[in-house]
């Protein structure tokens, strides 16, 4: 494993920031530090060949990461549950205990654990997605769930913790795929099916309850002929300098916004079609 690391100005990375997040596969990690006006940016990579491409078109430096680096990183993380509505807690950590505050008659435990920098609902984009998916699904509960770039599977097995039927998870990585289907095991879930595939092929012959896609805004755009299959949408990895030519795109294709949440930098939106 390769890290590439670079130290830029917030106006170095306004300008790159939409072509890296499709580079690194919206695995982008900026970390701001206080008092410090220069941000830190860093990629996990597979290979050094991948991490050298970014030095070639974005500068930088790359480290080369222990085999054993993943173990270390979990033992220094402090991390509390993560609390998506009344319905579900998200820890990184298979032998957290649930404290009774957290009522666990009520709470089922999703155990996500850090790795591959797949999403473990930390970032804006899957921690937004996730709670519209709570909400929608205390009203009603679809038979039948897609989930596309699926990455570590969490919205795909929050689903089926929320009640879905039947879920379809679809990535065309196939190390997101494997870490997705360990996910599943480890929570003993068993009603996903992970596929390996590119969500711009892909095609669902039935129509979908609900399609939830965390990627990135060009990508969405493209897919929106596909999700126009589905009843209701969940839809991020929308920054907000893009949100009005997203919305625009959705009324194009007569796709209904019903609501947009925002945190940070980014957007989530809950849309249904006609």
């Amino acid at each position: 494993m390769y890290l590439w690391r670079k130290a830029a100005d917030p106006c170095w990375l306004s300008a790159r920031e939409e072509i890296l997040e499709e580079r690194a596969r919206r695995a982008l990690v900026v970390i701001s530090r206080p008092g410090r006006k220069r941000l830190q940016l860093e990629i996990a990579c597979d290979s050094r060949p991948e991490s050298q491409r970014f030095i070639h078109e974005f500068g930088g430096r790359v480290e080369r990461l222990s085999r054993d680096w993943l173990k270390r990183f979990a033992r220094q993380e402090r991390t509390e549950p993560l609390r998506i509505g009344r319905r579900l807690l998200i820890s990184r950590k298979g032998d957290f205990q649930i404290p009774k505050a957290f009522g666990v008659e009520k709470r089922p435990l999703l155990v996500i654990p850090a790795g591959g920098a797949f999403g473990t609902g930390e970032h804006g984009t899957t921690a937004m997605s996730l709670r519209l998916l709570e909400e929608v699904t205390r009203r009603t509960k679809p038979r039948f769930v897609v989930d596309l770039g699926t990455g570590s599977g969490i919205l795909a097995l929050a689903a089926s913790c929320f009640g879905a039927k039947r879920i379809v998870a679809v990535d065309i990585d196939p190390v997101a795929i494997a870490t997705a289907e360990t996910n599943a095991r480890l929570n003993k879930i068993e009603n996903v099916d992970f596929q390996l595939g590119d969500v711009r092929r892909w095609n669902s012959r039935r129509r979908i309850d609900m399609a939830t896609a965390n990627l990135f805004s060009e990508l969405l755009i493209q897919i929106l002929p596909k999700l126009k299959r589905s009843s209701c949408l969940i839809l991020s990895g929308v920054l907000r300098t893009q949100e009005k030519e997203f919305v625009r795109a959705l009324r194009c294709h007569k796709i209904i916004l019903v609501d947009v949440r925002r945190r940070g930098k980014w957007i989530a939106v809950l849309a249904k079609t006609i």
